[in-house]
């Protein structure tokens, strides 16, 4: 459930998902396969990790039936995540668009706080 007196921002949006950051609470909220998850910002991080670190080539070879899909269960939440080859993939995309643009806005506020003002003549 999504705390009525929040404020949310976009941070990246695939067709497969949405990342959202919420300022009041300060976290991260994962929207994806239709469900939202909140993740505190260091188990989002850690998220992101445990995904990167799923073996895509072992699912692929691997002839057993239970090596199609992988289960995920996040630190700190109710939500079990249970991911084919595709879903790995696109979770992925959606996770890394979002650090990068995390990322990025932090960069671009360490440089606006470090540019001395000037003034125009």
């Amino acid at each position: 459930m999504i705390c009525p007196l929040a404020h949310f921002e976009e941070v990246y949006k695939t067709i497969h998902g949405t990342v959202y950051q919420c300022s009041r609470k300060n976290c991260y909220w994962l929207e994806f396969a239709g469900n939202t998850t909140a993740f505190k910002v260091g188990d989002f991080f850690n998220f992101k990790k445990k995904i990167d670190g799923i073996d895509i080539s072992e699912m692929i070879i691997n002839p057993s039936r239970t090596a199609d899909f992988t289960i995920v269960m996040p630190f700190r939440t109710s939500r079990c995540f249970v991911l084919d080859i595709n879903d790995v993939l696109n979770l992925r995309e959606l996770l890394k668009g979002a650090k990068f643009m995390i990322e990025l806005n932090s960069v671009v506020k360490e440089c606006l706080r470090t540019t001395p003002n000037r003034i125009a003549y």
